[in-house]
C-alpha cells in the first residue's frame, strides 16, 4: 500500500477547538491538523500490512495493532467494526490493484500468450512491494479468522484464473488462425529450443507455436498453481526468496 505520511497518534481523538482556530495542545503549542476519517482507515491498514511483514508468522491481535499505533483498541473500532473488516480492507486493496493491472495488460497487449505471461509476472512481482500482503494471498494470515475472508481470497483467485484462461483461449484462436494461414502457404512453424544459457522471453513465446491439444483451462490452472506456490515459498523463506526468480524460463515451459 502506498504510505501516507501520518504520525501514529493520528488516530487519537483531538480535543474540541474553537471553529476556525488551529488546534493546540495543553501547553499551547499548535497541534497538527486531524486526518480525515478515510486517512485514518488507510493508516490502520498500512500498519496492519507492515505487521504482516514480520518473518515470524505470529497471529496479529487488535491489542498489538493498537499498541503499534499508540492508541486504544476502542479507537480502532471507531473505524472498523472488527479485525475481520480490517483484513477485508487489505483484500479489497489487493483485488483492486491486481485487476486494475490485469485490465491494463490486456488493453495494451494483443497477443494472448504474452498477456498471460505479463499477468503471471505481475502476480509474481506484486509481493516484492507488498510482502505482508503475500500472507493474505496465501491465507496464512487468515488462519483462525472469519471463514468469509478465505472464501473471498479464493473467489479472487478464481477470477484471476478466469482471466488467464481468457488470455490463453485468445492465444489458441490466434494459433488456429495462424496455422490455417501457414498450411495454405505450405510453411512450417518454428519451434524455440532452449540451450540452458539463454533465457526465453516474449520473442521466444511469440515464435513458438502452441502444441497440438493445447488446453487453455489446464494451462491457466497450472499457471495459477505455479504463482501460488511461489507465493508460499516466498513467505516460508521469511521473504528472502523472490517469487519471480527464474520466472521467464519457467513460464515458457508452462505456457508452451
Amino acid at each position: 500500500m502506498q504510505p501516507i505520511d501520518k504520525p501514529d497518534e493520528a488516530l487519537a481523538e483531538a480535543s474540541p477547538a474553537t471553529p476556525g482556530a488551529a488546534p493546540t495542545t495543553a501547553s499551547g503549542a499548535t497541534r497538527a491538523p486531524r486526518p480525515k476519517p478515510g486517512e485514518r482507515r488507510i493508516h490502520i491498514l498500512q500498519t496492519l500490512a507492515a505487521m504482516l511483514e514480520a518473518p515470524k508468522s505470529e497471529k496479529i491481535t487488535t491489542a498489538a495493532l493498537a499498541a503499534r499505533l499508540g492508541v486504544s483498541e476502542a479507537a480502532l473500532y471507531r473505524h472498523f467494526a472488527s479485525k475481520a473488516q480490517m483484513f477485508e480492507g487489505l483484500i479489497e486493496f489487493i483485488e483492486t490493484t491486481l485487476f486494475g493491472l490485469i485490465n491494463q495488460i490486456t488493453a495494451h497487449e494483443s497477443n494472448g500468450v504474452l498477456q498471460a505471461r505479463a499477468i503471471a509476472l505481475m502476480l509474481l512481482n506484486f509481493p516484492a512491494k507488498n510482502p505482508g500482503m503475500t500472507r493474505v494471498l496465501t491465507c496464512e494470515a487468515l488462519v483462525g479468522e472469519h471463514e468469509r475472508l478465505t472464501e473471498r481470497v479464493n473467489q479472487m483467485l478464481e477470477r484471476v484464473e478466469a482471466s488467464l484462461k481468457q488470455c490463453l483461449r485468445l492465444a489458441q484462436t490466434e494459433a488456429m488462425a495462424s496455422a490455417s494461414g501457414t498450411a495454405d502457404a505450405g510453411v512450417a512453424g518454428s519451434v524455440y529450443v532452449g540451450n540452458g544459457k539463454n533465457t526465453p522471453g516474449p520473442d521466444a513465446l511469440m515464435s513458438a507455436p502452441l502444441p497440438a491439444g493445447y488446453d487453455p483451462a489446464l494451462r491457466a490452472s497450472l499457471l495459477l498453481s505455479y504463482v501460488i506456490g511461489r507465493w508460499h515459498r516466498y513467505v516460508r523463506s521469511g521473504f528472502a526468496r523472490p517469487p519471480a526468480e527464474h520466472a521467464d524460463a519457467q513460464l515458457f515451459l508452462i505456457l508452451q
